[in-house]
């Protein structure tokens, strides 16, 4: 294992990340602040509990998903998209790095980045709601296999594209209509058939529900079927860039 190259990658895009932290960081929790502001205090004063829960802290886990989602994959699939764009990834493909390094180095700053606007809109929701978290350890590691799940998958992306439109597909128009439908403001045992049945082959649904179940012991899907789907997911998306990497298919400009 190379460990200096994996660490210089690190550096390089966490170093990234600080010198844009009004997109990466402040942005991110400005907007999920508005929708605390909107939907948090506006319209959940006005709305009783879910499941003996105030609405308000209820739709916490959903918010955090929304955004932890749409900036793990930007972060890691602009990541590595840049090099390709510059021109620079024949470096990387020509030093002494091997693909697990790559990942480590990438994936790794990307879901450090997405762990860290995570903690900063857990505080953030502290000063709109009160709120507590009934499995704290499970929450902290549902949230990071998240979160590494979907910086796999940006990654992906990042092979993928050949310009920067493309970056943006996946999670304008696929992620966050996903993650508005699966629940994030509302529990999908409040909807009728066929729609709960429906809402079942929404990904991002098992996603919500288990952090969900983490903060307040309540979920629309089972935690074991939730933990199954995500590391399902991950588990595709690492066969996925070992393909990549070996074929060499996409990583050039």
């Amino acid at each position: 294992m190379n460990v200096h190259a994996v660490r210089a990658i690190y550096r390089f895009e966490m170093n990234r990340a600080f010198r844009t932290w009004a997109q990466s960081i402040i942005a991110p929790v400005l907007t999920t602040s508005l929708y605390f502001i909107v939907f948090g205090s506006a319209i959940g004063s006005r709305m009783g509990d879910i499941g003996g829960v105030d609405y308000g802290a209820y739709i916490i886990p959903g918010l955090l998903m929304l955004s932890l989602l749409s900036e793990s994959i930007s972060n890691a699939s602009f990541g590595i998209y840049m090099p390709k764009w510059s021109g620079t990834i024949y470096e990387l493909l020509s030093a002494p790095v091997n693909w697990v390094e790559v990942l480590l180095g990438y994936v790794g700053a990307a879901a450090s980045k997405s762990l860290l606007l995570g903690t900063l809109i857990l505080l953030t929701a502290r000063a709109f709601v009160p709120y507590s978290i009934a499995h704290p350890v499970w929450m902290v590691g549902f949230l990071l296999l998240t979160v590494v799940s979907f910086c796999l998958f940006g990654f992906i992306i990042g092979l993928w594209a050949d310009s920067f439109q493309k970056l943006q597909v996946v999670p304008l128009l696929v992620i966050t209509p996903l993650t508005f439908l699966g629940g994030a403001f509302y529990s999908i045992g409040m909807l009728p058939e066929p729609w709960q049945t429906v809402s079942l082959f929404n990904p991002v649904v098992y996603l919500i529900s288990g952090l969900r179940w983490a903060f307040y012991g309540q979920a629309d899907v089972h935690i074991a079927v939730s933990t199954g789907m995500t590391l399902a997911f991950m588990s595709a998306c690492l066969a996925v860039v070992w393909w990549v990497f070996k074929t060499g298919h996409r990583i050039r400009r």
